[in-house]
């Protein structure tokens, strides 16, 4: 979810929403307009593209007016404004009109930059709306969401929705929404398999998952069905990678509690006992050769072969015989 800062009035004279997700972008927009309603439901909201925000603009915007009415002047990109429009801004931004609220939506890199450390020095209230590419952010997003709707759900059920749906954050918030209206008390992982079956089965970590387990016609079934659902063969070779390397991290790690090893090597502790569970065929050995086959399947799925389909496949059974390597001898 969007961080915010200690002034977390919607209502502050200035928003600004820093980042590059935007649902969260989008999001922090919502909550001003909504405030903004709640206090006058006639808020003359204007959302503006940077095109449309010449010099000039902004002061006509906030002018005072004859009705004395609200309004929230919305800027996106604010990053693109020309230098004079900047100036104007802030300018704006030293004594801000009464009865309006701006909310200045950048993309928190180097390119505008001395406006967003003018909002911040203006005291701006700010919203961090940050780019959400690690497995672990997504995951705290959708136990987030779940929460917003004051429902339970389990970190099985919160990794399988992100497992089935992906890296869109709007599907992740449509997804989980959809749960809480249809479903009643605590949402576990048998309830969001029963409704994403077919993404589930098709889940590049699914492939993982059975791969590293030892279970290869499971796994090759899985295999079949993401790459004929369009998963893309980057995503399953990268899948892979992070269960083999779980297997390795977990083997090599001192033995300790969940909570312990879980602070050690970066995973949550659920995460711990799951690849304790799927380690239990494996030998140092059996990883270095795992290793190699994801090595050699990412190389093949990225121009290095004429067959990725069969690049997956080899590796997804070069990985699941490494799974059942101990005692065979």
């Amino acid at each position: 979810m969007a961080r915010k800062t200690a002034n977390d009035d919607p209502l502050a004279p200035v928003t600004l929403a820093v980042g590059q997700e935007d649902l969260l972008l989008d999001r922090a927009v919502q909550e001003v307009v909504a405030a903004a309603r709640a206090a006058d439901a006639d808020t003359d909201v204007r959302d503006l593209t940077p095109d449309q925000v010449q010099p000039g603009t902004l002061a006509e915007l906030t002018s005072p007016s004859l009705f004395a009415e609200r309004k929230v002047v919305v800027v996106r990109n604010a990053q693109d404004l020309s230098a004079d429009t900047i100036k104007d801004v802030k300018s704006y931004l030293g004594s801000p009109a009464e009865e309006i609220t701006l909310v200045l939506l950048h993309a928190g890199a180097a390119k505008g930059k001395g406006l967003l450390d003018a909002a911040r020095k203006a005291g701006a209230r700010e919203v961090a709306c940050p780019k959400m590419t690690k497995p672990a952010d997504r995951l705290a997003f959708v136990r987030g969401e779940f929460r917003s709707f004051g429902r339970s759900a389990t970190p099985e059920a919160c990794q399988a929705l992100v497992d089935a749906i992906g890296s869109d954050l709007r599907e992740l918030a449509s997804a989980a929404a959809q749960l809480v209206a249809d479903v009643e008390g605590t949402i576990d992982e048998a309830v969001v398999g029963r409704y994403y079956t077919g993404r589930a089965e098709a889940s590049s970590f699914t492939v993982a998952d059975r791969a590293v387990e030892g279970r290869t016609a499971e796994a090759l079934e899985a295999l079949r069905w993401s790459l004929a659902t369009g998963v893309a063969p980057v995503m399953i070779t990268s899948a892979l990678a992070q269960g083999v390397r779980a297997i390795g991290k977990l083997s090599s790690a001192r033995g300790g509690r969940p909570a312990d090893l879980a602070r050690e090597l970066g995973m949550p502790p659920w995460k711990i006992d799951r690849v304790r569970q799927q380690m239990r065929g494996w030998t140092p050995d059996g990883v270095a050769v795992a290793l190699r086959a994801v090595a050699e399947a990412d190389a093949g799925v990225k121009g290095g072969g004429d067959d990725p389909e069969y690049a997956l496949e080899k590796a997804v059974v070069t990985i699941a015989r490494a799974a059942r390597s101990r005692g065979r001898g």
